[in-house]
């Protein structure tokens, strides 16, 4: 790995966390600053994927050497639902461009700006567009990936369980492309609203049931107000046989999303079948400290086995 590269995953691990899901509020409101290009990858800036100005963008990382078409992973930023921008860029995913594969960037509705199922319907928004697409940048169709964390690990796990669920997916451009994706990469994501406060220790930062909460202000209304909702908002409701490998990444002293939530997606996923790997990291909270060596190792051998050399989309 270049020196060039390392510098960029460095950054990575404080770009992961700006907003994590659990804070109150946005700790940023300046626009991020863009990543230049890395040496031998062009950028695909602002592609829009859906009617919703800015917030319907993607950003594209091609490699400008190797065969096309290439394996594509998806990274999904977090900001408690309520912040975060592609514009961070995908650093924690960008080790990938080396190993060629392209690298998306995508934005979202904010709760701010829409309620859920808004932030659900464009994550697989942007997953049409860029299948329809794929011949034009050179994707291969049958090998999508998603990467976040926090909230971004919320949705990529949402995606990855929602798959073939009509009901998620909207009504934005490109009806019929398959909104599914080949692996999950799901670091410190909540995954069941309806458990968050009671899986919550005593040293908890958030209050989850609280109605200024980040689940909350998701769903309109406090949490225990809204159990329909949380329970569509929550991919352990829609786990089946067919859903993609998961590799979940949780720290066992985060008091902002409880490890409690991870333990309890991965055990859900087992039950059904499903791949899925857990790896909790000893000391590690909800911060940067999460994406140790170990971690990014595990994550690029992952995507190496189920997105670069597996088999082809069902």
């Amino acid at each position: 790995m270049t020196r060039r590269f390392t510098v960029i995953l460095a950054l990575g691990l404080a770009v992961l966390v700006a907003c994590p899901a659990g804070a109150q509020e946005p700790r940023a409101k300046a626009k991020a600053q863009r990543p230049s290009s890395p040496e031998g990858v062009t950028i695909e800036r602002d592609l829009a994927y859906g009617p919703h100005k800015e917030r319907n963008t993607l950003d594209l990382y091609l490699p400008t050497e190797g065969q096309a078409p290439r394996p594509l992973v998806i990274w999904i930023h977090g900001g408690a639902w309520r912040g975060g921008s592609k514009d961070g860029g995908p650093r924690p995913a960008m080790q990938l461009l080396r190993r060629g594969y392209a690298v998306a960037s995508i934005n979202y509705r904010l709760s701010q700006h829409a309620p859920f199922p808004a932030q659900i319907e464009d994550c697989k928004a942007a997953v049409r567009f860029l299948r329809a697409n794929a011949s034009r940048y050179g994707l291969d169709p049958d090998h999508f990936g998603a990467w976040g964390g926090s909230a971004g690990g919320h949705l990529v796990a949402l995606l990855g369980t929602s798959g073939d669920v009509k009901d998620l997916e909207g009504d934005g451009p490109n009806p019929g492309v398959s909104s599914r994706v080949q692996a999950v990469c799901d670091i410190f994501g909540p995954a069941n609203l309806l458990t968050l406060a009671a899986q919550s220790g005593p040293d908890s930062t958030i209050q989850h049931d609280a109605p200024d909460s980040p689940g909350s202000l998701l769903l309109g209304g406090p949490i225990p107000d809204r159990k329909d909702a949380a329970r569509r908002a929550s991919p352990v409701t829609y786990i089946t046989r067919d859903d993609p490998p998961f590799l979940i990444v949780h720290g066992d002293k985060d008091t902002t999303v409880p490890v409690g939530q991870s333990r309890e997606l991965h055990a859900a996923l087992q039950k059904r079948g499903v791949d899925s790997t857990l790896m909790i990291v000893p000391g590690a909270g909800h911060g940067p400290e999460i994406l140790t060596p170990e971690v990014l190792r595990a994550a690029v051998t992952f995507f190496d086995k189920h997105v670069k050399h597996g088999t082809a989309a069902r």
